[in-house]
């Protein structure tokens, strides 16, 4: 089978078969055009053809291309699609073994999420004060983005029926599962000020939706203007700092866990599928109490 023929297959199994996202599809298209590119220039026309040895080549590769090599994170990423490519045609039985089984990727760093204190987070909400259309609706987006510790493409698929009450909303995060999530005061105050002052107004300039947060011609809002919509409010705050729609998903995350909060709750706020990935911001935590203490302790230091 030509290189071709077998990633277009992969694509249409993992489109089809197993319903993943579209972006997910296309970010293994992508990373799979970067390997197959590089198996045409090795004259690799059959993944028949492809030992082990090469997929270990192909990640060296990635790391040092002259033109742009990837980061750790990166190459792991790909390597994790071609990982996948070859164990599907093993499971189609194409090949007879899976030669991308034992390669291991680059070690990853350990990088800690970034999140803004409290102050921080109330001078970004406050920046979006005021009674204009536009003014009503960023405010609600922002205050439920850190009221649920949201992903900003949860938020923006939100349809209106989504919020079932005054105190939760049903969020669908990755591969389509579905949580309910509890929304504080604040962001329910702003969620009926935009629902009953600027949603309609908003929705009349386009065609009907059942979106919940519209742009000004009454579409739904994308991503990109999600997170332009919050570096605007960054920069009227005075946050020197790169404020983006998932700074305030990890300041959800470590603002709870300081507060005293399970951190398997926050594993089920956050649609986490392992308590292992919440646990991160624990170590942000405890890196928070170590610095005061450092601080405040006559005998620390």
């Amino acid at each position: 089978m030509s290189v071709e023929t077998a990633v277009d297959s992969f694509l249409r199994h993992v489109s089809v078969e197993r319903g993943l996202a579209a972006n997910t599809v296309s970010a293994y298209r992508r990373d799979l055009a970067v390997y197959t590119a590089w198996l045409a220039e090795h004259e690799l026309t059959d993944l028949r053809e492809v030992t082990s040895g090469h997929v270990s080549e192909f990640v060296r590769y990635l790391g040092q291309r002259e033109e742009s090599p990837l980061t750790a994170s990166s190459i792991a990423r790909m390597l994790s699609t071609v990982r996948s490519l070859h164990r599907f045609l093993l499971g189609e039985s194409v090949v007879e073994i899976d030669v991308a089984h034992d390669t291991k990727p680059p070690k990853l760093g350990s990088r800690l999420p970034k999140a803004i204190s409290i102050d921080q987070v109330a001078a970004l909400l406050a920046a979006t004060d005021g009674d204009e259309v536009q003014q009503l609706r960023d405010k609600a987006l922002l205050e439920l983005l850190y009221a649920t510790g949201a992903r900003v493409s949860e938020v923006i698929n939100l349809n209106v029926d989504d919020v079932l009450d005054e105190e939760v909303v049903r969020l669908t995060g990755k591969g389509d599962k579905q949580r309910i999530v509890p929304v504080g005061s604040y962001a329910r105050a702003a969620m009926d000020a935009y629902l009953v002052r600027a949603r309609p107004l908003l929705s009349v300039r386009g065609k009907s939706t059942p979106a919940l947060f519209l742009g000004i011609r009454g579409q739904r809002v994308s991503r990109q203007n999600a997170w332009l919509i919050i570096r605007a409010a960054a920069v009227r705050a005075g946050l020197e700092i790169e404020v983006s729609p998932h700074t305030l998903r990890h300041s959800f995350a470590t603002h709870l866990l300081a507060g005293g909060a399970d951190v398997r709750v926050v594993q089920e706020l956050l649609g986490h599928s392992s308590v292992a990935t919440t646990q991160i911001y624990t170590l942000v935590t405890a890196d928070t109490l170590r610095d005061m203490y450092t601080t405040a302790h006559p005998r620390a230091r």
